[in-house]
């Protein structure tokens, strides 16, 4: 595909816009199937056509052909007249990124190495001018010298035609490549080239630029449709090769595109780029480009970088509900483009906003039908009916509260309201906030035998017992939904792959015959929840022995059931067939499925149905398994001096001698301990979505003896300290509260 007779291959633009990648040390495994690409269908094909001998353009053509001079010379004509002869117009671009509305997986496994691509003509490829060594030597002349001239040549000539640049970088300028375990272009020489010319004077680096600043960005969004509009299967040579980058390249290219996206949304000098009727295709490129890597950072194991750093801050400015309409109207339509398409760009607190005003909608809604059934029955309408209104005793807590949750189905979607029997006082959000953690407290706790507490891992798990009964799953999954949709954040402890299987699928199939609740697991998510079975796994996956002499296994499973010790087949006739170092991979997968997904189907598909009785939203298929946990539970990065800002006072000043005390206590804590002073005050150690102000924390004057330890009301987020004399007295007493509480009261 890079061979001379052809547009430049997937690989070759990247060479210029953020050099190539340094491959990876050692080889790491292929996973067997990779996330979907959308297929490019027939918009891409029309986007780059296969040239023929002899109508190869030079990159200097290129360039002056789409510089702002030419564009303004031309009147700025459209942009799909400014490219090569042999590309088509591509101003509506078809989606690559993963179509978030598909329900079944598609592998992207069709372009494994042994697939071979398209034979293209032969054409004579220049003589390699320089060999890294080279190049290395010219520098350094320069370096005595002050002499620029033999290395501007070699830029002026080596990206002057894609056949130059092939020769000069390619192992091998003659052979195409066929893998995609390797591009095929000395990376290192790339990456000497290109990190030379940074410092380079400015003339050598406008005839070569960076697209690190705008006046360059007209030829950069044409470099980016150019790798957008490639077929399908040039993109998976593309996303295995993106992904053998260094973290630091790989950044710098994620990056560059994110700024790219942002300037064109918001530019500091409009002037500078040219009408936006004339450039609509730019960010839809860009953002297909930015899906790519994206792909390529989910396969990578570790990921590169990490998923927040494809956030881009500045949607948080735009209209996010206008996106998301477009998206509910359109999906991915190549029409029109949203932002919702491509949700790996969207911030967790932008998502959170959406998922909230989707959430309000809904309880317009609901609410106005129920108000106009009212009225159409000529039934005096009453306020209460506008919301969910629980009527629970405290003694009966679950029993009420299920009894309540199945009666007033069809009010879920409504503002949660919650009144416990025999009690005054209306629910303003601390009663609310109760109840949840009463109610989560109660059922998590292990003589309920609903959930199994490891303490290797310090998170909750479904028991496996059989029941009879599964409602009580479906409670808990209705808590967390109605959590999500009020705003409220909990004080959970699941693994990741809990979330992972709540999006399996993340919306409720119409065919209650389909499965739920089921995802690939692996031994990284049992380790999660189990680190010592996990350990023992991988032991027998990495034994160098017998595996059948010296395990001595089968595939079963045995557990234990009230006292007594069950077992179960990991396959038909599985107790008669030994774990031997041929098939042990496939029993460590199994007994893994076993215990992640089939031994708990029945509790968790009741606690999916339950999750998605509340939170049944399109706005769900924006979300990662991680966004779904902090939405639940927060997020677990603290932030005490943003705390410390945001926090309000009563009775207490700013600058009052013990507020100061206070503070240079807790901002001096271990993290553990400012932990547990969250715990204590909020009823979690978790920071919302919105961040530290958004827990509404206050510091009350409590007009007590200064020998009392402090008091918490986590129903209101609510400290309230003693005027402490010292600040040795202060430490003192507040480490003791916080250390020793458990609930509403000490240990």
């Amino acid at each position: 595909m890079s061979e001379a007779g052809r547009v430049p291959s997937p690989a070759t633009p990247l060479v210029v816009a953020a050099a190539a990648p340094e491959e990876r040390k050692g080889k790491e495994p292929e996973r067997e199937k990779l996330p979907p690409i959308v297929s490019a269908g027939a918009g891409a094909t029309a986007g780059l056509d296969r040239g023929a001998k002899g109508q190869i353009s030079t990159l200097s053509s290129f360039i002056s052909a789409v510089s702002p001079k030419k564009e303004a010379a031309e009147n700025r004509s459209s942009p799909a007249h400014l490219v090569f002869p042999n590309i088509k117009n591509v101003r509506d671009q078809p989606s690559i990124s993963l179509d978030v509305r598909q329900k079944q997986r598609i592998s992207m496994d069709a372009s494994s190495s042994e697939v071979k691509a398209p034979v293209l003509p032969e054409c004579i490829l220049p003589i390699q001018p320089k060999t890294m060594k080279d190049f290395q030597e010219d520098v350094e002349k320069v370096k005595s010298s002050g002499d620029w001239k033999a290395v501007h040549d070699f830029y002026l000539t080596t990206f002057d035609s894609f056949p130059e640049l092939n020769a000069a970088f390619k192992k091998d300028a003659t052979a195409s490549f066929n893998t995609i375990e390797d591009s095929g272009i000395n990376a290192k020489f790339v990456n000497a080239v290109y990190d030379t010319l940074i410092n380079t004077p400015q003339d050598i680096q406008k005839t070569n630029p960076q697209f690190n600043n705008t006046s360059t960005y007209v030829i950069y969004a044409h470099l980016l449709r150019q790798i957008a509009t490639l077929v399908e299967a040039d993109h998976h040579f593309l996303v295995h090769w993106f992904k053998k980058l260094s973290q630091k390249r790989f950044k710098q290219l994620v990056e560059r595109l994110l700024q790219f996206i942002s300037l064109r949304l918001f530019p500091a000098k409009p002037e500078e780029f040219p009408p936006i009727t004339k450039c609509s295709w730019w960010i839809p490129s860009a953002a297909k480009v930015l899906a790519l890597l994206n792909t390529a950072n989910n396969l990578a194991h570790p990921p590169l970088i990490p998923y927040t750093d494809f956030y881009n801050s500045t949607l948080d400015h735009i209209d996010l509900m206008e996106e998301y309409h477009t998206w509910q109207n359109f999906g991915n339509s190549h029409s029109r483009f949203s932002f919702c398409q491509y949700p790996f760009v969207i911030s967790i607190a932008a998502k959170k906003i959406i998922i909230q005003r989707d959430s309000e909608q809904q309880m317009i809604n609901i609410a106005r039908q129920s108000l106009v059934d009212k009225v159409s029955r000529r039934q005096r309408p009453d306020m209460n009916m506008l919301f969910l209104n629980m009527k629970v005793r405290r003694t009966h807590l679950v029993s009420d509260s299920l009894d309540e949750l199945t009666r007033k189905r069809a009010d879920l979607k409504k503002k949660l309201k919650v009144t416990f029997v025999g009690e005054a006082g209306l629910d303003m959000g601390g009663l609310t906030k109760e109840w949840f953690l009463l109610l989560i407290r109660q059922i998590f706790h292990p003589d309920y035998g609903m959930f199994t507490y490891h303490k290797d891992s310090h998170c909750h798990w479904f028991s496996s017992f059989k029941c009879d009964n599964y409602s009580e799953f479906r409670l808990v999954g209705i808590l967390m939904g109605l959590a999500v949709y009020n705003s409220i954040t909990l004080d959970i402890r699941f693994p990741p792959c809990c979330y992972k299987k709540l999006l399996s699928p993340p919306i409720i199939p119409s065919d209650q015959n389909i499965p739920v609740g089921i995802c690939s697991v692996t031994v990284d998510d049992l380790c999660q929840i189990m680190p010592e079975l996990a350990h023992g796994l991988s032991e027998l996956l990495s034994h160098e022995g017998n595996v059948e002499e010296d395990f001595y296994s089968t595939f079963q499973v045995f557990q234990e059931e009230f006292g007594i010790i069950k077992s179960y087949n990991l396959k038909p006739g599985g107790d008669k067939i030994s774990v031997t170092n041929q098939n042990r991979k496939e029993y460590v997968q199994l007994y893994t499925d076993f215990l992640l997904n089939k031994s708990i189907y029945k509790q968790f598909a009741a606690f999916y149905y339950g999750f998605h009785s509340v939170c049944a939203s399109n706005a769900l298929m924006l979300l990662r398994p991680e966004e779904v946990e902090i939405l639940v539970c927060g997020s677990p990065d603290l932030d005490m001096y943003a705390l410390q800002r945001s926090t309000q006072y009563d009775g207490y000043a700013k600058t009052d001698l013990t507020i100061k005390y206070f503070w240079d206590v807790v901002l001096g804590f271990p993290l553990d301990l400012q932990k547990k002073l969250l715990h204590f005050t909020t009823g979690s150690d978790r920071v919302p979505v919105g961040g530290m102000a958004d827990l509404n924390f206050k510091i009350s004057k409590n007009e007590t003896s200064t020998n009392w330890l402090p008091v918490a009301h986590t129903c209101f987020n609510q400290l309230c300290l003693p005027p402490y004399k010292s600040k040795k007295d202060l430490k003192q007493k507040l480490i003791i509260g916080i250390s020793n509480s458990e609930g509403f009261g000490l240990e």
